[in-house]
C-alpha cells in the first residue's frame, strides 16, 4: 500500500498529529525563551563543507539565461550564523535539509532539522535545552518514554552527561594520549584499537580509526539514556571552538537516546582563518576520497568575524518524533515520505 491510500493514511494519522503537537508545543517553548523563529532558504551557494556530507545539486537559470551551480542545504547553520552577525540574539527555525547517500529506518534524503542558536551564552546551557526538549517532546506524544526497537528510556529524566575520553577509558583506550602539540597521533590510536580487538585497516587515519571504535564500542555502550556525550577530540571540532583549558578537546556534544543520535551542539568558533583552513583540510580529503569538492561559503567566513560568541544545536525533529511515537522509522513520522 502507499502512504496516501486512505486505509494506510488513517493508521499513520494519529502518528503525524502528534508530530504536530510536538512541533506546536515547542514553538511555543522557543517563544516563551525569547526566540524568534527564522527562515533560512534552502537554495545554496555552499552546501556545507564537511567531508562525508553528500549534497544534491541544483542549476539556477537567471532572466539572461546564465547558469549557476546552487546545491540544497544539508544545514541551515551558515545561513542562521549569517544572522548572528547581523545582530540576532536568539533564533530557531524548523528547516527542511538534504542530504544524499542516505537511508535506512533512521535516514532518509530529506528530513527536518530543528536548529537554535543563543548569542552570548555558553554551549552548556543547551544541555539544558536539550532536556527541556525531551520532555516536551514526550508530553505532547501523551507518554513518558521514548523507544526504538529494543531500547527504551525515561524521556523525563535529564540526560547523563559523559565525555568522550571518558567513554574511550571505558572500553581501555586513552584517547587523549593520541593528542598533543597539535597532532593528532594515529599509529598511536591505531595500536589502541589493535588492544581493544577493534578492526581497522592499514590506512587509516586518526579521524578514521576515532570513529572506529566510536561506532563499534563507544555509542552502543551508551546505554538507552538520555546521554550527552561531551568534549570532542579537536580533529573532530567541525565548526565547533576549542576548549580554552584544554586545546586537544572542543566545546561540542551529541545527545543521545535509545541508541539514536538526536542532536549535535557547538560553541561556536568565530575565527575565520581557522575556520577558512579546517574547511579546505576538509574538502581536500573529500576530493581524495569522492573526487569532487564543494565551494566554501565566502559570505559565511566574512560573516564570522562580526558574529558574537554563540553556541548552537541542531537536532533531528524527524527521529525526536520517531521516539516519542515509538514508530520504527523516520518514514512513519513522515506526513508525505521522501519519493
Amino acid at each position: 500500500m502507499t502512504w496516501w491510500d486512505r486505509d494506510t493514511h488513517a493508521d499513520r494519522r494519529p502518528v503525524l498529529m502528534a508530530r504536530n503537537r510536538i512541533q506546536a508545543a515547542l514553538r511555543a517553548w522557543f517563544a516563551d525563551q525569547g526566540f524568534v523563529e527564522v527562515d533560512p532558504a534552502y537554495v545554496v551557494a555552499s552546501p556545507g563543507n564537511e567531508t562525508h556530507l553528500h549534497a544534491l545539486e541544483t542549476e539556477v537559470t537567471d532572466d539572461a539565461l546564465r547558469t549557476r551551480r546552487r546545491y540544497l542545504h544539508t544545514s541551515p547553520e551558515f545561513a542562521m550564523k549569517k544572522l548572528l552577525a547581523a545582530g540576532e540574539e536568539r533564533i530557531f527555525t524548523f528547516a527542511r535539509v538534504w542530504r544524499n547517500r542516505e537511508g535506512g529506518p533512521r535516514h532518509t534524503p530529506e528530513f527536518t532539522m530543528l536548529e537554535w542558536y543563543r548569542a552570548g551564552e555558553g554551549y552548556e546551557t543547551l544541555m539544558e535545552d536539550c532536556a527541556a526538549i525531551l520532555a516536551i517532546a514526550a508530553e505532547a506524544a501523551g507518554t513518558t518514554a521514548f523507544r526504538h526497537r529494543d531500547a527504551a528510556c525515561n524521556a523525563l529524566k535529564p540526560p547523563v552527561r559523559t565525555t568522550v575520553a571518558a567513554e574511550f577509558a571505558r572500553h581501555g583506550m586513552d584517547l587523549l594520549s593520541t593528542l598533543g602539540d597539535g597532532r593528532a597521533d594515529a599509529g598511536a590510536l591505531a595500536a589502541q584499537l589493535s588492544a581493544a580487538g577493534i578492526a581497522h585497516g592499514p590506512g587509516d587515519s586518526w579521524s578514521d580509526l576515532f570513529s572506529r571504535a566510536l561506532n563499534a564500542r563507544v555509542e552502543p555502550g551508551l546505554g538507552p539514556g538520555p546521554v550527552i556525550l561531551d568534549a570532542y577530540p579537536s580533529p573532530e571540532a567541525a565548526l565547533a571552538r576549542r576548549k580554552p583549558d584544554d586545546p586537544r578537546l572542543a566545546e561540542r556534544f551529541e545527545l543521545f537516546a535509545c541508541g539514536v543520535e538526536l542532536a549535535n551542539a557547538f560553541g561556536e568558533l568565530t575565527d575565520p582563518d581557522e575556520q577558512r583552513a579546517r574547511f579546505e583540510a576538509d574538502m581536500d580529503l573529500r576530493e581524495r576520497l569522492y573526487g569532487t569538492r564543494y565551494p566554501l561559503d565566502e559570505d559565511l567566513l566574512a560573516a564570522l568575524a562580526h558574529m558574537p560568541p554563540a553556541s548552537g544545536c541542531a537536532l533531528g525533529f524527524d527521529r525526536l518524533v520517531m521516539l516519542a511515537t515509538h514508530a520504527p522509522r523516520l518514514t512513519d513520522v513522515m506526513w508525505t515520505p521522501p519519493a
